[in-house]
């Protein structure tokens, strides 16, 4: 008879083999908990973009380099194209995702928008592949998202490979939540990055401003630049630097906001100007000074900020102002910047060179570099030949300064004006002059046409003494919103 514990050990031994088969069997049966399924069709571009959409000329597949496979995408941006390629995707409400890529290049972006979607991410410079990635959760009311991927307007080829999307596919039930969470935001909104070709200036809480109904009816202007948000004491930004028009506590910028998006534009935010305190000669340091212009940014949802350093501003604490602008790229990566530089008869003063180059430096991205093409002067010649030769220098410096070719310098080039008599007694830019100028705009393609401002865009009202050029009409005969009209026919 065998002994009670090797009875035991016998049992012991067989149940150990039993539970062994089970967790085996239980293995080799049930789903892995971490396998996940790629939502991306062609995610590795085998099949020749079979499932996307990409910017006309400027995308095909080529066999080196690849991460993987025997295929990447490779697109070439043009100076009016970014090779951008996209995929419209089903996706499940209330659910996480997450989208990766390997990309190399410079400038090179992904991301998804979709209802209640947006989200992306970026790298300045990638020799070799590397990976991006990102993350987002849809809305309730999210059925679809488009995953996009795109380089820089005329910047080199970049490449795309091994895409994926991963989380609930389309149809999937959504999870549910015992917690509710409610978000109020104060602005609608802002559209996708598109149509930005003629933002005009206006001032929302100065020089008495017209409402956004009576511009978009009287006009069709939808895109504008608000000017100017400064610092009321402290690094706070404020309206005009006024303290009790601080953003943080802001509603009437935010309704005409509203009402422009509404309308189907958009605006973006000025900051600087001539007048006033500039963010970033009292914030200190380059991490203050964008938290300080990242409240706006998150205030208003804005896609697009412009930067006009002028006065005591301009070429000063360069460091500072460019290394912020840096961290507000890195940390918004959509975000549009333009830099507005005073000119001069011939072109970029050194101040202004200064600055482009500071930015190289800082690795802050110009996406547009607005000249003030006024206020020069004109001794001789037309407004319109000045004007013109002003810019064509313009675009020769900061061909010179990046490398560009002529046309993707203009590409990045915005044109701005000034309506009626400007500052200079010698000037004076008529409806004709502007007519004139569209026609130069149109011809070479800068990234905007604009002017200052929407504001003064009426005839002074007769009989009333007016400075030589004042803030809330041209001092000339015209209609209203004679030059507007002619802006938005770029």
């Amino acid at each position: 008879m065998p002994s009670l514990s090797r009875i035991r050990l016998g049992i012991a031994v067989a149940l150990a083999a039993a539970m062994t088969a089970l967790l085996t069997a239980a293995l080799t049966l049930a789903p892995s908990a971490t396998a996940a399924t790629n939502l991306v069709a062609d995610a590795g571009f085998e099949s020749g973009l079979t499932g996307w959409t990409c910017d006309a000329g400027t995308a095909t597949t080529v066999s080196t380099p690849v991460h993987a496979g025997t295929k990447a995408l490779a697109g070439t941006p043009s100076a009016s194209a970014t090779a951008q390629c996209t995929q419209t995707i089903s996706v499940a409400p209330n659910s996480a995702y997450t989208l990766t890529a390997f990309v190399q290049g410079s400038y090179v972006y992904l991301g998804a928008t979709g209802t209640g979607v947006n989200a992306s991410t970026w790298t300045q410079s990638a020799p070799s592949y590397q990976q991006l990635s990102t993350t987002f959760t849809t809305g309730a009311s999210t059925t679809s998202v488009t995953v996009f991927v795109h380089g820089w307007y005329g910047q080199p080829t970049y490449y795309a490979d091994d895409v994926t999307l991963t989380g609930p596919a389309g149809g999937s039930t959504p999870p549910t939540s015992t917690t509710t969470t409610t978000t109020t935001t104060t602005t609608v909104a802002p559209p996708p990055n598109t149509g930005w070709s003629h933002p005009v200036y206006l001032m929302p809480l100065d020089n008495t401003p017209p409402s956004i109904g009576d511009i978009v009816n009287g006009s069709g202007e939808k895109e504008f630049n608000l000017a100017f948000v400064l610092d009321s004491g402290g690094c706070t930004p404020a309206w005009d630097g006024n303290a009790n028009q601080l953003v943080a506590n802001d509603t009437a910028v935010a309704a005409q906001i509203n009402a422009i998006r509404a309308a189907g534009g958009d605006a973006a935010v000025s900051f600087g100007g001539y007048n006033g305190t500039e963010l970033g000669s009292t914030c200190g340091s380059a991490s203050a000074l964008a938290a300080a212009y990242q409240q706006v940014i998150t205030k208003y949802q804005l896609k697009h900020v412009d930067f006009d350093y002028e006065n005591g501003a301009l070429d000063t604490n360069t460091a500072v102002r460019f290394g912020a602008i840096a961290i507000l790229e890195r940390d918004n990566p959509n975000l549009v910047v333009s830099l507005t530089i005073p000119m001069t008869t011939v072109g970029f003063p050194g101040s202004g060179t200064d600055e482009i180059r500071q930015a190289v430096a800082a690795g802050a991205r110009l996406d547009i570099v607005n000249i003030m093409d006024f206020d020069t002067g004109l001794t001789s010649g037309t407004e319109v030949a000045q004007t013109e030769n002003i810019a064509t220098t313009a675009v020769s410096q900061l061909a010179s300064i990046y490398g560009w070719s002529t046309a993707t310098a203009w590409a990045h080039l915005g044109l701005q004006l000034m309506n009626g008599h400007s500052d200079q007694p010698s000037e004076l830019f008529t409806q004709d002059t502007f007519t004139q100028l569209l026609a130069f705009a149109q011809a070479n393609h800068p990234a905007w046409f604009s002017f200052w401002s929407v504001n003064r865009d009426f005839q002074c009202p007769a009989g009333v003494p007016e400075n030589w050029a004042p803030g809330t009409c041209s001092n000339i005969t015209q209609g209203a919103y004679d030059f507007t009209k002619i802006i938005v026919r770029y």
